[in-house]
């Protein structure tokens, strides 16, 4: 197995530690007016809780486009002691101006490519995974196009891709065409939210069908997600797929509670359902497997 591509280069997959396997430090969005992440110093604060109550690393699904905030990167994981791996991609149409979308859409899985293998404009971080979007129960052109370049840039680099799903649906017809049509194996596909959609039978064929599971960021008003969540994970453990599980803390706007809820409220009380054992593999071995490439 090769190691996991930090913003401080490559990582053994088993000295990760605690890992918080989607979340984001820095995040700007036409739909989020006014509730950017881009405050260096806010960034410092939460890795450095992360950090205290024990957590190792941190997967930020930022993708291309967004305020990623690449340059700052490497300076914030040495400080706060907390690996960082940065991500290409592209999210929503929803979350770009067509002048951006333009700029991009004939050379997709070029610039992917480019961002994997090469120092992103003169940074020396290179990504370390393919973050791509579904919508609301299917897929629409924008986002059959975008999975279309990761899956070319995976074949040609190998690396993971992770996929928002919105509001957790749409999971198998991500599968369908990402494994299905496009021949990329199930098992560097993670996909993401399934938390918000608390289907349990969906969540079986997904992991059944050999891809990662994540269950990452806390319910919004109306998502009956949280306390279903412990339930959600113990089924499919008992059902032989422990080692397709993740957790994230998925902190998309300042008010989101984000990585430090993660490891002070959310990890006891799975402890609670699931136990130590069944914990530490989702927190650790898992997402050093799943991330290494």
């Amino acid at each position: 197995m090769s190691g996991v591509r930090t913003v401080l280069g490559e990582v053994a997959a088993g000295r990760l530690g605690v890992v918080d396997a989607h979340d984001h430090l820095f995040i700007r969005s036409p739909r989020l007016p006014g509730q950017e992440l881009t405050d260096p110093d806010r960034a410092a604060s939460v890795l450095g809780a992360f950090h205290e109550l024990g957590g190792g690393t941190v997967i930020q699904w930022t993708p291309y486009g967004m305020g990623r905030r690449i340059a700052q990167l490497p300076a914030l994981s040495r400080d706060s002691g907390v690996q960082i791996v940065a991500a290409t991609g592209l999210h929503q149409a929803a979350h770009y101006t067509e002048e951006l979308l333009r700029s991009v859409r004939g050379r997709l899985a070029e610039l992917f490519v480019g961002e994997l293998t090469e120092d992103i404009a003169g940074t020396g971080v290179r990504a370390g995974l393919i973050k791509v979007a579904g919508g609301f129960h299917g897929l629409d052109d924008h986002a059959t196009h975008t999975m279309r370049a990761a899956a070319e840039a995976h074949h040609v680099t190998g690396a993971p891709i992770a996929v928002h799903l919105e509001l957790g649906t749409g999971a198998l017809d991500v599968l369908d065409l990402l494994c299905g049509e496009l021949g990329v194996a199930a098992g560097s596909v993670i996909l993401g939210h399934l938390n918000r959609s608390p289907d349990f039978a969906v969540h079986l064929i997904a992991a059944e069908a050999g891809a990662h599971l994540a269950f990452d960021g806390p319910s919004r008003a109306n998502h009956a997600t949280d306390w279903r969540m412990p339930d959600a994970l113990a089924a499919l453990a008992d059902a032989g797929f422990a080692d397709r599980l993740l957790l994230g803390g998925d902190t998309v706007t300042p008010d989101t509670p984000g990585m430090p809820h993660l490891l002070r409220r959310v990890v006891p009380r799975l402890r609670l359902t699931l136990g130590d054992e069944l914990v530490e593999r989702i927190l650790v071995t898992n997402p050093g497997r799943v991330y290494a490439w």
